[in-house]
């Protein structure tokens, strides 16, 4: 009588995992981006997002995830990221508006406004909040075809060349590269910015297409432009709001609201394990790359101020492009900057 109860038992465990088993609904996420994964906007994807969600799921088994992973490029290039996720070619993927200037004008209000902060975990908790409760950014979004999970963010940029820069003068007639609006930032250097990507760097400075970029350390290690650029001149122009790792919106409102809600929980996570990694392999770079002969400097502080103060007005022709969702985001973002303790060098919103 016992085996036979013991083989019931058994009979019935069997039976009742093969029913939830059953009762499980697979879901097929398809996730990419233009960059490796070792890049610092994907690493959070593939090492944080991916497996946080898996693991809120599995708290309850009723649905799983089947990743379909396209990550360094291989369906769509950095000029594309918007595109690719706001059209479906990815469910879920990196989106670097800073490439996208005239569709996403609203999320590179920090491209136009430098020397505001270098604390990039600031930066994420401000854009996490923005992005959803500033309604002209909510709105840019959804306009988009786009739903925001996390926001990616630089360390502070500086001067990676061939040459110091001891003083303002040492810029004139350099070529430099200069993705998308981090352009205006040479404005009034006499130095000429050249369009590019991480991606791109190392090539366009061991050519001679350039003399050196805009960048930072946490970027510049991976992709080894120190090896091409082995002088840094810090100079301190900010930690920027890249973009945000998006879900194409009708994916998203497609999904299960378990899912939906793993999907916000994992962003929130991703964002907080992304500031972390930027910030451990932001440390990690400098060291190794002064280990490899990368020779630092750091731009004296008056010659600092003559950058900042020799800027034209770079931030009103972006107001005079997105008017007055332009003044609400710029007004909100250098609140909150004001709020959590940071003190801009240039006040880019008096008197808008």
């Amino acid at each position: 009588m016992n085996r036979l109860l013991s083989a019931s038992t058994v009979s019935i465990a069997i039976l009742g995992s093969c029913v939830a088993a059953l009762a499980q609904e697979s879901i097929t996420v398809n996730i990419g981006s233009s960059h490796p994964e070792q890049n610092i906007w994907v690493y959070a994807m593939k090492n944080t997002f991916q497996p946080t969600v898996d693991e809120i799921l599995a708290r309850t088994g009723e649905y799983q995830i089947d990743w379909m992973e396209s990550y360094g490029g291989t369906l769509y290039k950095y000029t594309d990221t918007r595109a690719a996720v706001e059209d479906g070619i990815v469910d879920v993927g990196m989106v670097g508006t800073v490439w996208e200037g005239s569709t996403m004008p609203l999320q590179n209000v920090t491209y136009f406004t430098p020397f505001a902060t270098g604390d990039h975990t600031m930066l994420i908790e401000i854009f996490d909040d923005l992005n959803v409760n500033q309604p002209d950014l909510a709105a840019s979004w959804q306009d988009n075809n786009m739903v925001p999970l996390s926001s990616l963010i630089t360390d502070s940029y500086d001067v990676y060349a061939t040459f110091p820069v001891n003083t303002m003068s040492d810029l004139q007639n350099r070529k430099l590269n200069a993705p998308g609006t981090s352009a205006n930032w040479l404005q009034g250097t006499g130095a000429t910015p050249v369009d590019g990507a991480l991606t791109t760097y190392y090539t366009n400075i061991q050519t001679g297409v350039t003399e050196g970029t805009l960048s930072f350390a946490s970027g510049i290690l991976p992709t080894r432009v120190y090896e091409v650029a082995p002088e840094l001149t810090r100079v301190g122009i900010g930690s920027m709001y890249f973009g945000s790792i998006a879900a194409n919106r009708d994916f998203y409102d497609g999904l299960p609201e378990p899912v939906q809600d793993a999907f916000r929980e994992a962003g929130k996570a991703t964002s907080k394990a992304h500031g972390e990694y930027v910030s451990e392999l932001s440390t990690k770079a400098m060291e190794e790359m002064q280990a490899a002969g990368l020779k630092v400097h750091d731009l004296d502080d008056a010659e600092k101020q003559k950058w900042v103060e020799g800027l034209p007005d770079i931030v009103q022709p972006w107001l005079d492009q997105t008017g007055d969702a332009g003044k609400a985001v710029l007004a909100a973002y250098f609140e909150a900057l004001r709020e959590r303790g940071a003190t801009p060098l240039r006040n880019w919103d008096e008197g808008r």
